[in-house]
């Protein structure tokens, strides 16, 4: 399942704000819903395993928040099963998607028709960012991990190739959900950085400060 055409053109959605998903990352869930928790089960009988992240947009007066249009699709790659029936699951990201329409079904849980041919390179290698200055990148981060009381395995971060080092960081850092967003639209890995980096000056200069702790 590794090219376009074994991708599915419908898939289910998974709309939790915040939680980011990338290429070739993983993300670890709790999923406790009585509708998510079907969207599991359903999800493992199929071939491809995959669920859709995506953020949504809060919109007043709308009871069911409309969807950005493009999401991060993972496959289910571990689970485990509560005593109180709970699910730990992992989504390992697969490619990025483009939402063409939301469909309209009998499952409590939403899924969308899905285009995948803007993101063929999310299935290729690992990318490396030619731009990235370790020694400036990490006194920047450092500053942020302080200024929010965040800790981290710095020994870890420091080993990590570029694309693990940017895409955790995405993932992990407490951002909020338009600017994950942008996190996720970000056309290649040095722009990820780029966007990453603006996101942790602008935080320690004062914005978003009450946010972002």
């Amino acid at each position: 399942m590794s090219r376009l055409k074994d991708l599915p053109a419908v898939i289910p959605i998974f709309p939790l704000p915040g939680a980011l998903l990338l290429p070739r990352s993983r993300l670890p869930l709790h999923i406790f819903e009585p509708r998510y928790l079907t969207m599991i089960e359903d999800c493992m009988k199929t071939p491809h395993r995959l669920i859709g992240m995506i953020q949504s947009r809060e919109v007043p007066g709308s009871e069911e928040r409309p969807l950005h249009i493009i999401g991060c699709a993972g496959r289910l790659t571990a689970f485990s099963e509560t005593e109180d029936g709970r699910y730990l699951i992992t989504l390992s990201g697969i490619s990025r998607f483009r939402v063409r329409e939301e469909v309209q079904g009998f499952t409590p849980y939403r899924r969308t028709e899905v285009d995948w041919s803007d993101f063929s390179r999310d299935q290729g290698d690992e990318e490396r960012d030619p731009g990235l200055k370790r020694e400036p990148f990490f006194a920047l981060l450092k500053r942020f991990f302080t200024h929010h009381q965040l800790s981290t395995d710095w020994d870890s971060l420091s080993e990590a190739d570029d694309e693990l080092l940017i895409n955790s960081l995405a993932m992990l850092c407490p951002f909020e959900p338009d600017d994950k967003q942008a996190l996720l639209e970000a056309p290649s890995l040095q722009t990820r950085r780029e966007t990453l980096m603006t996101l942790m000056e602008f935080s320690l200069h004062g914005g978003d400060d009450e946010t972002l702790q």
